[in-house]
């Protein structure tokens, strides 16, 4: 049996969509596994030891479905669900299943504060997309594998940092979706460990202004490693806080102790770090879920924007630093690794 995935976006989006690869490899030996995402995002499933083919969307559409239609596929699993994956449901003219949006549960959230989403994971709703193919959740949680010969070495980081450290993502893809500097710098303030900056090129600016404050105890690493050198930095961390973005989810991947950091969008929208089977009724100890909850305009948004619509950016301004550099040493606690401060 011949099987198309197809899960164009993000970084984020496509890590939480692995538990579905997994369980279609490892349950049902009998599938072949090809999966179309984006060119950009190449990098993220490349080293993916469950997929048996791989397709990349790059501006050019109608010449891909000519390609797929060549696969003679038997059923698409759709865990995009949009425009152009219709475009391809239609082209290839097989059965698919497409996983549930709730489009107007997340509008009712945003638009009257009404929330009937549920309280687990978008990862449950990708799962259910195979159902009917007898595969279950085995409830191991992410995937993300970096490629062989991947390595950070002591070269590569400050001495100060070696014996441990406190990765913080400071990017995001949207301005409402990152902590301001200045929360960033009053965090750091609080918390008595190494800090590593972690981001990209576009983050290495607001990485300085942060690092500036004291130079031996934060290192802006933004800009300053690949994707997959970036993930290994999560990895070796004690204890990763970072905005809703993709690396959160690589920390998950990777089962590390997680402050997740929320601004205009919520957890309640499924987007959570996941573990394997934690939902927003059952939150381990090594995740903790900062977000200004009283506020009535927030949620504002299932996504983002570039500046707060009601241009006090509450939603971030006002979490309470100190509070996040409790959970910073809590964690750090729980790290099996981790020296004492």
């Amino acid at each position: 049996m011949k099987v198309l995935v197809i899960r164009f976006s993000s970084i984020g989006d496509i890590v939480l969509t692995t538990p579905v690869l997994r369980c279609l490899k490892t349950q049902r030996a009998d599938i072949s596994l090809h999966l179309l995402t984006k060119s950009n995002f190449e990098k993220i499933v490349a080293h993916n030891p469950y997929i048996d083919k791989h397709y990349y969307l790059n501006d050019n559409l109608p010449e891909i479905i000519e390609q797929l239609k060549q696969e003679q596929y038997d059923e698409i699993i759709d865990l995009h669900h949009n425009l152009r994956t219709l475009r391809i449901k239609q082209a290839l003219n097989i059965p698919a299943h497409s996983f549930r949006k709730l489009n107007l549960q997340k509008w009712l959230l945003v638009n009257f504060k009404i929330n009937l989403m549920p309280a687990e994971s978008i990862v449950e709703r990708y799962m259910e997309t195979v159902q009917h193919l007898g595969v279950k959740n085995d409830h191991k949680g992410l995937d993300y594998f970096l490629p062989e010969g991947i390595k950070v070495t002591t070269k590569d980081i400050p001495m100060s940092h070696w014996a441990g450290y406190v990765a913080m993502v400071i990017g995001g893809s949207y301005f409402t979706k990152k902590l301001p500097v200045e929360k960033w710098q009053e965090l750091i303030q609080h918390t008595p460990f190494p800090v590593i900056l972690l981001g990209g090129p576009e983050d290495k600016l607001e990485g300085d202004a942060i690092a500036e404050m004291d130079s031996i105890k934060i290192y802006n690493a933004c800009g300053k490693f690949n994707l997959d050198e970036s993930a290994l930095l999560v990895k070796d961390a004690h204890v990763v806080v970072s905005n809703d973005t993709g690396l959160m989810h690589i920390a998950a991947a990777f089962q590390k102790p997680i402050i997740s950091l929320w601004g205009n969008t919520a957890p309640e929208m499924g987007m959570f770090p996941y573990f394997g089977s934690n939902t927003l009724n059952n939150i381990p100890p090594t995740l903790k879920l900062m977000e200004k909850k009283d506020l009535s305009c927030h949620p504002c948004s299932k996504i983002g924007y570039h500046k707060c619509p009601k241009r006090h950016f509450k939603c971030m301004k006002e979490l309470d630093m100190e509070a996040v550099a409790g959970a910073v040493k809590s964690l750090w606690k729980l790290s099996k690794k981790a020296p004492e401060a």
